[in-house]
């Protein structure tokens, strides 16, 4: 430092350098924190893409397997011999018997009906094809919610809760996938989004 009142300069105090080295052991630990943090943040991040990615899939062959069952009547909830390639319908069933609560009127009178079959069957296949490859999530969801909330109204009150199910934890589990991006992991979704289709029509993705 400058002594004005001897107008020479003089020495720094003998500390400074000891202060300096605690500045710098200070500095290499403060920038040494926020690298593990982000390690640990990096790991948790893939853990989670992963865990979303898994349940998107489950839920994707949710949906197909119950498609293919009732196409083919593999035995499992439809038997063979009501199987819709065979002639049977896939929604005479559920809805036309096991339909409950203040809108089974509603559902009793379209059951069995093969516009609504026909619906039925290709909201099961789209929706399960579009949740396995990853594509298109925000129509999937959107539409797997729809369908779930309205399998919910099929059978109110449940039988086990005052008003939740399943139905309704697969409708919130759908959206929270695709506002996730749920498809880009183990998925086609990146590709996907990056079609010239997907770019004219980003409700697509």
């Amino acid at each position: 430092m400058l002594n004005i009142a001897n107008d020479h300069g003089t020495p720094a105090p003998a500390t400074a350098p000891a202060r300096s080295e605690k500045v710098e052991r200070a500095a290499r630990h403060q920038a040494h924190v926020p690298e593990a943090s982000l390690s640990v943040t990096g790991w948790t991040a893939t853990a989670a893409r992963h865990l979303l990615a898994g349940i998107r899939i489950s839920l994707g062959w949710v949906f197909l397997w119950a498609f293919l069952d009732k196409l083919f009547g593999l035995g499992r909830s439809t038997a063979a011999a009501n199987a819709w390639l065979d002639g049977g319908s896939p929604t005479a069933g559920f809805l036309g018997k096991s339909a409950t609560g203040p809108f089974a009127g509603l559902y009793h009178s379209i059951a069995g009906n093969a516009v609504v079959d026909a619906m039925f069957m290709a909201t099961l296949l789209g929706i399960g094809t579009a949740l396995l490859l990853g594509i298109g999530m925000r129509v999937a969801a959107c539409a797997g919610a729809v369908s779930t909330v309205l399998m919910w109204t099929a059978m109110l009150p449940p039988t086990t809760n005052p008003f939740m199910d399943d139905h309704l934890v697969y409708a919130a589990v759908l959206i929270l996938l695709a506002l996730l991006g749920a498809g880009n992991t183990w998925g086609l979704g990146r590709r996907w989004a990056a079609t010239p289709l997907v770019r004219r029509n980003p409700w697509l993705t």
